[in-house]
């Protein structure tokens, strides 16, 4: 159970942070990654950010929560497809693509751990401590 709030908590944190720099900063997003400026790409960026802060808000929210095995398993199904899937998109952008700045490596091996520990959470039973 200690595993899972301070592994929900983190991601909370993270999720929510991305989503609020990507909600009301986008074009400081935009510039940090040198991409062109437009008006759909910094809408695109924004709801990006919602949804980040929307994730974030719903770990932050059910970290206190039985999370694991049966329960709760739609939250835990979702972070960990989540954090898969978009952490092999952003190693196999560095492999095939060495150009690509140090930051992309750095938030793909953390989207990798935080998809191993919602693995875990995923597909291991919550331990329920009894109180004596």
């Amino acid at each position: 159970m200690v595993m899972t709030k301070l592994t929900m908590s983190a991601s909370a944190i993270a999720l929510g942070t991305a989503g609020i720099i990507m909600t009301f900063v986008p074009e400081a997003v935009l510039g940090y990654f040198s991409l062109e400026m437009s008006r759909m790409l910094v809408l695109l960026v924004q709801i990006l950010g919602a949804l980040y802060f929307a994730f974030g808000m719903l770990n932050w929210m059910s970290k206190a929560s039985l999370i694991g095995g049966i329960y709760n398993r739609p939250i835990a199904v979702a972070n960990f497809s989540h954090f898969f899937i978009a952490g092999l998109a952003l190693i196999k952008s560095i492999i095939s693509n060495s150009d690509l700045p140090l930051i992309f490596l750095v938030i793909g091996i953390v989207y990798l751990i935080f998809a191993l520990l919602f693995g875990l959470i995923l597909f291991k039973h919550p331990i329920v401590e009894k109180n004596n």
